[in-house]
């Protein structure tokens, strides 16, 4: 369904076009294997690990100079 540019069209036939520029570009994903899933799931965990460790050792070494500061 081609349309001509400045061509109106209804609302139905808004609704196709979306649909088919949907499923054209879904078909157009590289959609990841399990393994790879697998993978980035473990490098996703470890990440945030350690960030949370970063995070808590700056918390603490601000909490200990804190203590220091004020007595």
């Amino acid at each position: 369904m081609s349309v001509a540019k400045g061509e109106r069209v209804g609302f139905f036939g808004g609704i196709k076009k979306l649909y088919r520029g949907v499923i054209g570009e879904l078909k157009k994903v590289h959609w990841p294997t399990k393994k790879e899933i697998a993978a980035y799931t473990v490098v996703v965990i470890f990440a945030v690990f350690l960030v949370g460790m970063g995070i808590w050792i700056i918390d603490t070494v601000v909490s200990f100079i804190m203590k220091i500061l004020i007595g």
